[in-house]
């Protein structure tokens, strides 16, 4: 099932409006207008100076991977994957998966980037790897 409306979902707010951008193709962070601080996950107010001025902005999506694991399943249910953290240039930290390569080729210290993939008819965000950077 499609949700189309995000407060069908449960969502409100700032979550809502990260969630309708993803559905839509776009990877939006915040932006605080107090610290001149990145700020992720979508909240209300800046963590790290306690202002309430946060705008959307598009990350250049190039990081580095953080730390990584292999999550091991059964090929029947889909195989092996990996779980990163994610280092955004703009200096937010994120959980996500890295695909185009093996899950035990991801490393420490693998430059990324991110795009938008839908699945089951919603946004996420995955990397791959930055070639351009290597």
């Amino acid at each position: 099932m499609t949700v189309s409306d995000p407060k069908e979902s449960g969502l409100q707010g700032v979550e809502a409006q990260y969630r309708q951008a993803l559905d839509q193709g776009r990877f939006l962070i915040q932006h605080c207008n107090g610290c001149d601080r990145a700020v992720f996950y979508p909240r209300m107010i800046c963590p790290h100076c306690g202002a309430d001025k946060l705008d959307w902005a598009t990350p250049d999506g190039r990081g580095t991977v953080y730390s990584t694991t292999v999550v091991r399943r059964k090929p029947e249910a889909g195989g092996d994957y990996n779980v990163a953290l994610i280092d955004l240039q703009e200096g937010v930290r994120l959980m996500s998966r890295v695909e185009g390569v093996a899950p035990g080729d991801v490393h420490i210290g693998m430059a990324v980037r991110a795009q938008v993939a839908q699945q089951d008819g919603h946004g996420l965000v995955i990397f791959v790897p930055n070639k351009e950077a290597a």
